[in-house]
């Protein structure tokens, strides 16, 4: 997908994108938010759906994932590139795709400091604040027939 904001979102398997994503994910979650190595990288990493946003150059800007179960996470745009639809772009992809595959539910943990992100989006939170990775999330769940398009 093509953007006016001269970016584009497109998916990316796990296997020919990984080092791309790895990248982004260490420079976002690892360096910038203090997340410990053991808990970025997990078992869902090669069995998840990814989105990339990559500028007119080719270059990576963000990622996220769309692991089993309808769960999106992983959701990282470079600090310098925020704020320009990026994250709203990659989300919208990664709800289509949970769409194709037949998905009616998706949810996510949200760190808190970007809960209204998520419900600009159509998320709702639900339960408790919690502790992940060391910064603190909420779930938040979008039922994808209701989402506004």
């Amino acid at each position: 997908m093509k953007t006016d904001a001269g970016f584009t979102v497109q998916p990316v398997a796990w296997r020919s994108g990984s080092e791309a994503i790895r990248r982004l994910r260490e420079e976002v979650f690892i360096r910038e938010q203090a997340v410990p190595v053991h808990e970025e990288w997990d078992e869902y990493d090669a069995v998840s759906r990814y989105v990339i946003a990559l500028d007119e150059r080719g270059r990576p800007l963000g990622t996220g994932r769309l692991s089993p179960g309808g769960k999106i996470g992983r959701l990282a745009v470079l600090r310098v590139h925020r704020r320009r639809g990026i994250g709203s772009a990659m989300l919208r992809a990664l709800l289509d795709m949970a769409k194709a595959e037949g998905c009616h539910t998706v949810f996510l943990h949200a760190q808190c400091q970007a809960l209204e992100f998520y419900a600009k989006q159509g998320f709702m939170a639900q339960g408790p604040e919690f502790i992940e990775a060391g910064i603190p999330h909420r779930k938040m769940t979008l039922t994808l027939s209701r989402q506004a398009r």
